[in-house]
């Protein structure tokens, strides 16, 4: 399955007005390549710019709508997300080998990945042409596990 551009851009400029992120100037890329991820968003907040990653050589995610929303999301939580990483560095150093910052950071990422799509999940259901949640990450951990 691969993504189209214009649909990828009409939902952009739907989503970006839902999510009140119209001050935002945010790109778009393909990923045309293997890559671990559905889609990534990077953010420059000091010039409210951001680009926003689709994987469309093999997307995990079948429900462009979802990937949209859970990327843009994570420009709406992005200025939380970083005064948290921040007061871990604080408390713990940057470190990753240290036990304690790897431990708080990683249950940080979970905790940040598990809130943004759960958001994103919830206005799939309010507002999203195709209402139909992706399952692609983990029908492919099940194909791994069963041989498929």
């Amino acid at each position: 399955m691969r993504f189209e551009e214009d649909n990828l851009k009409e939902l952009l400029g739907k989503w970006q007005d839902i999510l009140r992120l119209r001050d935002w100037d945010i790109q778009y890329q393909f990923v045309e390549k293997d890559w671990r991820k559905s889609g990534d968003v990077k953010i420059n907040s000091e010039d409210k710019k951001a680009i926003l990653l689709i994987n469309n050589f093999n997307p995990k995610s079948t429900n462009l709508d979802e990937l949209v929303i859970h990327e843009l999301l994570h420009i709406k939580l992005w200025g939380m997300d970083q005064m948290i990483e921040d007061l871990l560095y604080e408390v713990f150093g940057k470190d990753m080998q240290d036990p304690k910052l790897n431990f708080a950071y990683t249950q940080f990422m979970k905790l940040l990945e598990n809130t943004t799509e759960d958001l994103a999940k919830g206005y799939v259901t309010l507002g999203a042409k195709n209402k139909e949640l992706s399952f692609g990450k983990l029908k492919k951990e099940v194909d791994d596990e069963i041989g498929i």
